[in-house]
């Protein structure tokens, strides 16, 4: 694969965007004001903080590596073959779960928009349009797919910069909204509960480094992207509450669709048409950083023999063809059947489990290769990293206590995968995946 048709800088902080604004933000604020009233933008920037810290870690962790895998690569690094393979296969088969949901509530959102569409056959049709469509668009290469992620990723962001830009130039013009409504005043219980809430609106930055061959210079642009991609989306997190806020007041707690209701007070009906098309934009964007991103899991994997090795072959266009086609194909037989509920619950677990592995990986690295020079280092010593490494395991033990179904399903599927790997473990790769210094 020649250099330009990799992913330079920019296009991968566009990568990162596009994979973490979905369509959260566009809700989340309602939920997040009823929860705890105007604290909810502590909440937000309690989350920022947390997930921040997360995000340094995995920056740190790019840094020492060059090969596809992302958490995968950094958890078989530090921990092992067998920990490596749990996370890599849990990785890979959500990846895929979570394409076929995101090709569903497209399909959902189009009918939404278009009533036509609502009836089963439309819906269908959507889906598997919207899921083979975007194969074939990777099976072109990495070349085309960049060019369709970037300007997806641009016509995402516009709405909600054109929404940011009104709001902060008409923030002192509006009129307080006053209510009889008693303020809210939020528990600690409920502070914590809405900070779980909001946090996984900033999940989704674990999915950059999966595909690091494909990127130019991985080991120095990685690191400067993650840490550049949750600036930006914490800027534009903030700011998008902050305008909510304004523009609703308690109205906030109430609205089905919080962003689209803020900018038809700010604009007019042409705000909020505005702001629904940007909704089902980011919905398409989603599913294409999906699409692009999860048969890299399957690449990664085979490359290191955890996975035959036909998923790392790849066509004329230098597209891992076989990786691309059972990861569609499976998130296509899901997508059909509808039945993400209990599948779904698994994702929440998922990300932790490639969370707190990282997070401590980082300390293990550095004690383990303290001569090694890389491109980035989290400062103030281990801090960072251990305020992330508790935070992760704290957000977990809460969510499972909230729900264990979620905590079951997800263990379940670790239980579940754990007696294949000693079918290939023969076959794994032992050759260390981080770059020593000379």
């Amino acid at each position: 694969m020649t250099k330009s048709a990799k992913l330079g800088f920019w296009s991968i902080v566009l990568l990162g965007i596009n994979s973490i604004i979905g369509t959260g933000i566009f809700g989340l604020p309602n939920k997040a004001y009823g929860m705890v009233g105007e604290a909810s933008l502590w909440v937000i920037l309690f989350d920022m903080f947390l997930a921040v810290s997360i995000a340094l870690c995995f920056a740190e962790a790019a840094a020492r590596f060059k090969d596809n895998g992302g958490p995968y690569i950094y958890a078989k690094e530090a921990f092992g073959n067998f920990f490596g393979y749990e996370v890599g296969i849990m990785k890979w088969f959500m990846g895929i779960i979570a394409w076929g949901a995101f090709a569903s509530f497209f399909a959902a959102r189009l009918a939404v928009v278009f009533p036509i569409l609502e009836s089963p056959v439309a819906k269908t049709a959507i889906i598997l349009i919207t899921l083979f469509g975007l194969a074939g668009v990777n099976l072109l290469g990495v070349k085309t797919s960049k060019i369709v992620n970037n300007a997806i990723t641009l016509g995402k962001l516009i709405p909600l910069i054109f929404f940011i830009v009104v709001g902060i130039a008409m923030y002192g013009n509006l009129e307080p909204v006053t209510s009889s409504a008693t303020p809210i005043v939020p528990t600690s219980g409920d502070f914590v509960d809405a900070a779980i809430l909001l946090f996984f609106a900033f999940t989704g930055f674990e999915s950059i480094a999966i595909a690091a061959e494909d990127m130019e210079n991985p080991m120095k642009n990685l690191p400067k992207a993650i840490i550049m991609v949750m600036a930006l989306v914490s800027l534009v997190y903030i700011a998008i509450l902050a305008i909510c806020m304004k523009a609703l007041g308690p109205e906030l707690a109430n609205s089905a669709t919080p962003v689209a209701d803020a900018a038809g007070k700010l604009i007019g009906s042409a705000g909020k048409i505005l702001v629904m098309t940007g909704t089902l934009i980011s919905v398409a964007g989603i599913n294409i950083a999906a699409s692009f991103v999860t048969p890299k899991s399957g690449v990664a994997l085979a490359q290191k023999g955890m996975l035959p090795e036909i998923f790392m072959k790849t066509n004329k266009n230098g597209a891992p063809y076989a990786a691309i086609l059972v990861s569609v194909i499976v998130a296509a037989g899901l997508a059909l059947t509808g039945q993400f509920a209990t599948l779904a619950a698994i994702g929440v677990i998922v990300r932790f489990i490639q969370y707190i592995p990282t997070c401590i990986s980082v300390l293990i690295f550095r004690h383990r290769y303290p001569d090694q020079e890389i491109s980035f280092k989290i400062p103030f010593g281990p801090i960072i990293p251990i305020i992330a490494t508790v935070a992760s395991i704290y957000l977990l033990v809460r969510t499972g206590i909230d729900r264990p179904d979620k905590i079951i399903w997800g263990l379940g599927g670790l239980f579940v995968i754990a007696p294949f790997y000693y079918f290939i473990k023969d076959k794994i790769s032992t050759e260390s995946c981080i770059k020593k210094s000379a």
